[in-house]
């Protein structure tokens, strides 16, 4: 069995940066459907996503919903930063602050997790 952790980083400014986001969501079910051990962090630019997955008439909303249960969070001092804290408390999705407000990245490592980037 796998064990991923799926940061999505891009930013909510062009395409490019929106097919990351939906190639991130659309690995994570991948791995989700294999039964593997997927964790999913918004971080960065990346934790506007939150928002925009959820907006009325969302195309990629449903993807995002049928991956939601494995999002572990949102970092907590960019979404302080991006000012979409509310979105990730409105979705029921954790702030995480384990390292300095971000995530801990070591401590995924040191827990056997490989690290996708989108």
């Amino acid at each position: 069995m796998s064990k991923v952790a799926i940061v999505i980083l891009a930013d909510t400014a062009g395409p490019g940066d929106f097919g990351r986001a939906v190639n991130g969501l659309m690995t994570a079910k991948e791995f989700k459907e294999a039964g593997d051990e997927v964790q999913i962090i918004f971080d960065g630019a990346g934790t506007k996503w939150i928002g925009k997955f959820n907006e009325e008439g969302s195309k990629y909303g449903p993807l995002f919903e049928s991956v939601k249960d494995k999002v572990t969070g949102v970092c907590g001092y960019c979404a302080g930063a991006f000012k979409v804290s509310q979105d990730a408390s409105d979705n029921n999705i954790n702030l995480i602050d384990e390292y300095d407000g971000h995530p801990s990245f070591k401590k995924l490592v040191d827990e056997g997790f490989t690290i996708l980037t989108f």
